[in-house]
This record gives C-alpha cells, structure tokens and sequence, in this order.
C-alpha cells in the first residue's frame, strides 16, 4: 500500500490506509487514502464506488427463475438494475408518476382517429429524427458480453441528452427506458444483467417524448455471426414492414397491412404474432388505430393525410401462439423458436407515405442484418 497514490481527487500524497468497505468488497482501485481525515472528506465521492461496485455484483449474479413457471426457450432473466433516474428539467408524459397513461384511456373509447396539423407533424418529424438518433447510438453498444442493461443505459443517456423523456419508463409500470428483446422474446423484454453471446438477435425497441410527442422504432440486430435461419427470419421481417410501408397511402384500410405482411411471411415460411400490432402515435404513446399484422383482421379505420401510426411485424421461425414471463412484460414464443421484429412511425401525406423513423446520413454502420448478409 505504501507505494500507493491517495485516491482522493486532487491528492497526491502517499496512501496509508484502505477504506474497510472497499476491503470488505474485494475492491482495489479507487479504495487507498492518505489518511482518515482525506477519507472523511471525500466521503460523499468515494460511496459511489461501493454502490457501482454492489450494482456490478448483482448484474452478475446469473439467471434467475419463477417456482413452476415452465420456460418455452433457453432464455433466463437475469437481475435487473434501478430504476434510472430524469432529470428535472425534462418533459414528462403523463403517466410518469404512477405508470397510468390518463390520455390514452380517454381516446379509446372515442374510436376517433386523429389527423395532424402541419405545425404538428413538423413536431413529429423532430421527435421522430431523436428517437433514430438514440436508437443508432445504441446499436453501437451492442457486442458480445454487453448486457441488456448496458443498451439500457445508453438509451436513457442518449434521450436525456436531447431533452427527451424514454417514453417506456414507467409505462404502465414497465421498470426501463428501452425494450430489448432476445431470441425467442417477441416484444417487450426487460434489460437487464443478460450479457449479450455469439450468434444472438436482440430487438431493440426505443420511443422517446418530446414536445407533447412520441416518436416510436426499432430494430433487430446481429450479436457476431448468427445462423442461417435467424438470419433469414430476420431478413424476411424486415422486408414484410417495408412491403406493408410501400402500399401505405391516402384511402387504404388499415386491417389491409396484415394480408400484405402475412402473405410474404407465409410465403418464406414463418408465422405472424398476433396478440401484437401496431398503433396510432402522436400525444399518445399508443392510440387508434390498431394495425393487426395479421392477414384477414377487422381493424377499423381508412388512412388519411396526417394521420400518423407505427408497422411493427412481429414474425417467428415456429408457431404464432405466444405467452408471457411472469414479469407481466416479457412476450415469448410458445414454442421457443426466435422472433425478429422491425418498427417505423410513419406520416400519411396527400399522395403516399413518409418514414418519420428512417435511417439518416449520419446513422452508423452496425449489426444489421442488410449490412452483414
């Protein structure tokens, strides 16, 4: 310890002494001071490190389980950090306090589908550009060994830093600011201590509110060198959402998306979840109208300039029967075989469609499908 340098910030003199908690941890760095009146000092700093360290832990603590709760995959959760924290400053939607979104229960019974204003749509084209900025950046952390939760952290770093709200956080309670769902997850994953292994897919599903708006995405994503058949599955999902988009325009019906997605689904022999579907999106995370992705459903509602709503195909290798962890999150393939999934919000104009969520100049090469295949 003698030849130790004092931890604390600012200190250069000799270290005499380790901090007991540090001790106590197993931790080295960072736990040396000079003497007790410098460990006093820079107390309220040097906690930090025993919490980081005791979170560090706990994310690496392995899966756990749920007594009789039979598992359809090979996929466990695992610890999950806390809750992370926004700043004062932001925005919030209206359920960011108790988890209930008021507005939403409201426009459902109304069955009103609602057409945006040009200065609101101009809204939406900011909101949604944030939403493909913090979605880009986190698929630059996505690597083998990277947890769940790491892809959460930067997901919340990314949308604070453009003063939006992760419009997950607290959604119905949902615990994180992201959804990250692996193999045989289907939506809503909770990120967690799950480090990320060879030849993983892994959705993320990001959404972030500013200005009175929700912008809404995600993607599936490589984790190293997959097999032939998640490859093609994903491949396959990707281009059922960009068939689905290419016919969007004034006059079509909204139950019309599922027999575009089914058909190209069926064809290369996958299956389309069901028990999910897309959604209108504006001041509301989800609202009117629902977009069923399956073939021959009967969803209300004809798309008209301004109205704006998410295509989000949920396709699996096996079954479409789904269930659900006991978390009240977690959707899974009944019979444990992978799911991808692809998401855009998208803006009906007067002679089409426009992709608010699609890719930019600026967005990364990273471990997408059509840039590996």
């Amino acid at each position: 310890m003698a030849d130790d340098n004092c931890s604390a910030s600012g200190c250069e003199k000799t270290a005499a002494m380790q901090c007991p908690k540090c001790l106590e941890l197993k931790i080295d760095e960072g736990s040396h001071f000079c003497s007790q009146e410098c460990f006093k000092a820079n107390w309220t700093e040097h906690k930090r490190v025993h919490k980081r360290a005791k979170l560090a832990a706990k994310l690496n603590a392995g899966p756990m389980t749920w007594p009789g709760y039979r598992f359809t995959g090979p996929l466990r959760p695992y610890p999950q950090s806390p809750t992370r924290k926004v700043p004062e400053h932001i925005v919030r939607p209206d359920y960011h306090l108790d988890g209930v979104p008021r507005g939403e229960r409201e426009a459902k019974s109304a069955r009103h589908l609602v057409a945006l204003g040009p200065k609101d749509i101009e809204t939406m084209r900011e909101v949604c550009r944030l939403g493909r900025e913090v979605l880009d950046e986190a698929s630059k952390a996505i690597a083998v060994g990277v947890t769940t939760d790491e892809i959460d952290r930067v997901v919340h770093e990314a949308s604070i830093e453009r003063d939006c709200y992760p419009s997950p956080l607290n959604y119905m309670n949902f615990p994180k600011s992201c959804c990250t769902s692996v193999n045989e997850v289907i939506c809503h994953g909770i990120p967690d201590g799950y480090k990320l292994q060879e030849g993983d897919i892994v959705n993320v599903d990001v959404t972030v509110y500013k200005h009175g708006f929700h912008g809404d995405l995600n993607e599936t994503f490589f984790v190293g060198k997959v097999d032939e058949e998640s490859a093609r599955l994903t491949k396959v999902t990707y281009e059922c959402l960009q068939k689905s988009i290419a016919a969007c325009k004034p006059g079509m019906r909204y139950r019309d998306v599922g027999d575009i997605i089914s058909k190209h689904a069926h064809a290369n022999g996958f299956s389309v979840i069901r028990s999910y579907c897309g959604h209108g999106i504006n001041q509301l995370f989800h609202t009117t109208p629902s977009i069923p992705h399956y073939a021959k459903n009967k969803a209300f509602g004809v798309m008209k300039p301004g109205h704006t709503f998410t295509i989000e195909p949920m396709i699996a290798a096996g079954t479409w029967h789904d269930d659900q962890w006991p978390d009240s999150w977690t959707a899974v393939t009944k019979d444990g075989k992978r799911s991808a999934q692809f998401e855009h919000t998208l803006l009906i104009t007067e002679d089409g469609c426009d992709i608010l969520t699609k890719r930019l100049d600026s967005s990364p090469t990273g471990p997408q499908w059509f840039e590996t295949a």
